[in-house]
Formats: C-alpha cells, structure tokens, sequence
C-alpha cells in the first residue's frame, strides 16, 4: 500500500518532520489454544509516525491495533518485519525512558490515592526525589485532578482514572505518548477532556500514538491516520486527504435564477442539476466551482450558500473495511 501524504499534519510547512517511529513488514502469529497452527494476525504491515503530531491509529475490533501496540512496547514479538522508536530498535531498552504509554486496561492498586500512585510512577521511571513533588502536583493541575489528589483511586471515575493513567505516561517527560483506547468507556463530557488534554500534549511538542476505533475523537485531534483491517493496512493518510477521497465539490444553492441562466446551467451541469420553486440547487466538482459561481453572478441569479462536499472520516473507514471484505471474503475475523 503506498501512503497518502498531503497537507493538515506537521509537515505541511517546509522540510518534512524527522519519522519517530518507523514500522516495516511486521508480521506476528499466535498459536490458539493448545494446537500447532500458527495464525496471523498481522500481515506485513508498514506505516510512520512523524515528530510532532497526532497519529490515529484505527480499526475495527479485531483488526491488530492492541497487537501493533504490544509489539512496539516490547511485550510481544514479531515473526517478521522490524520497528523503530526514536531511531532505536523496539528490542533495545535504554530509550524506553522517552516514551510513555497508557494500556487500554490498567490496573490501578485502589487504595492508593493520586499522588501515591503517581509518586510510584515517578520513582520507577527514574524521577529524582527533589523533583518528584513539584511534578507531581503540575501533573495533577494539568489533567484536572488537584482537587483528587488526596483521594484513593477505588473513588475515581472512569474518567477520573484515564486521566491519572495519562498521568502516569508523562509523569517523566517523554518525547512520545502511546494510548491504547484513551476514550474507551467515557461519557460524551469524559472524552471532551482526554480529547482537550492530548492536544494540549501535542501543542507542549509531544508525538502523540492513539489507537481507538472511536472515529469522531480521531477527526478533531489526528493529524494523520491509518486504518488497520484484519492485520492490513489499507489507507494512511492525512486529515484533509479523506474529506477530498470523493473528488470533493459543493451544492450550491440558487435564487432568483433567469430563465436563459437555468437554460444554460442545464445543459451545463445536467446531472447535478435540480431545481424546486424559485431556488436552484447545482452539485459541482471543485474545479468547475467558479465557473457555476461566475455563470450566476453574471447572469444576476443570487448564491444563497455554498456547501463543501465532503467524505467524513466514518464513511472512508466504512468503504474500506468494506473493500478489504470483498478482496478476502474467506479472511477469519483476526485475534486481538
């Protein structure tokens, strides 16, 4: 699959941003059960991230996003293919120390309270003693916790607590963020504030890796996005690539449209053509926008409004996870 790169992500102006993190050709199999067939759960899959922006990585359930994850954690290996992190090789160990991550299900010991387990965090990640109390309490300042701090997390909320495991993910300071699921269970006002605090993450220079199949977040805070289908990977792109993946255009609204100009848009733009009462509506592609535009104006018709036509991000990830059933219809929904 060749990569979709244009405009909206942090290498739009000037040079293109150094690559953070670099998967090649990674495969990875897992034996079900007890036997001794092999099943493939990611096939040969190959994408980059770049210095300073928000990646999305999305799929639908079973499609290898949280396998993708555990192997560039070092958790699990692969069969194939290799990755990279900040130049490294994801089986080196010593700038682990630059990246943090949140998994999709942590576990949080209860009866501690905020600070507790921050302090635990910071001490294993190699934060001096004189630094720890000063960062801890910006840290609960910055994703809205300071109020909580002295609480046990067994009284946190769902989102109470994906904000105190982002937390613990930065609580040293990394170049890289990786979150698995982030928006995972939250109410519409709990996502609201993972949403807000990753962009405030990204705009302190962070690189930011989210895997989720919540496709809405991924529109309002990805720069650039791929989307994983049964261990495949069948679209990368940036956010203003999948807005202009249907040729792009606009409806244009009319009014007061002479009768020599409706004669003449007819024959003009008959199949986008429609009219009803004394309004006119005529859908465009984007080239032939200022020649309707100019037809108009002169002929002393009115432009009531002009609305880009664009695919969300919902319906190319439809299309494709469609796409990729009718190339492999026999495919086995793959493991996590």
């Amino acid at each position: 699959m060749t990569e979709t790169v244009k405009g909206n992500d942090p290498g739009e102006r000037g040079a293109q941003p150094e690559e953070v993190i670099r998967v090649e050709g990674l495969a990875k199999d897992f034996r079900p059960g007890f036997g001794l067939v092999r099943k493939r759960v990611l096939h040969g899959i190959t994408f980059s991230v770049r210095r300073g922006e928000v990646f999305g990585f999305v799929g639908p359930n079973g499609a290898g996003k949280t396998t993708t994850l555990k192997v560039l954690m070092g958790l699990i290996h692969p069969q194939e293919g290799r990755a990279t992190i900040l130049g490294h090789d994801i089986r080196e160990s010593a700038f682990r120390r630059h990246i943090g991550f949140l998994p999709e299900n942590p576990y949080f010991y209860d009866y501690l309270t905020g600070r507790e387990f921050l302090d635990f965090y910071a001490r294993v990640s190699g934060v001096t003693k004189a630094d720890r109390p000063a960062r801890i309490e910006r840290l609960l300042d910055d994703v809205g916790l300071t109020h909580a701090g002295s609480e046990r997390l067994r009284g946190y909320s769902k989102g109470m607590l994906q904000r105190i495991g982002i937390a613990q993910a930065i609580v040293h300071d990394p170049e890289i963020v990786f979150l698995d699921e982030p928006m995972s269970g939250l109410d519409p006002i709990g996502r609201k504030e993972i949403r807000d605090l990753i962009l405030r993450l990204n705009a302190e220079g962070k690189t930011i890796f989210m895997n989720t199949h919540i496709l809405s977040d991924v529109e309002m805070v990805c720069h650039r996005v791929a989307i994983l289908v049964k261990g495949r990977i069948r679209w990368v792109g940036g956010a203003a690539d999948f807005r202009e993946a249907d040729g792009g255009g606009a409806d244009v609204v009319l009014s007061r449209v002479p009768p020599d100009i409706v004669a003449a848009m007819e024959d003009a733009f008959g199949t986008g053509f429609r009219g009803q009462g004394d309004r006119i509506e005529v859908r465009v592609p984007e080239k032939r926008l200022p020649d309707l535009l100019r037809l108009s104006l002169d002929g002393g018709a009115e432009v009531v409004s002009v609305t880009p036509h664009r695919q969300s991000l919902e319906s190319l990830f439809v299309d494709t996870v469609h796409d990729a059933e009718a190339l492999d219809p026999t495919a086995v929904e793959e493991s996590r």
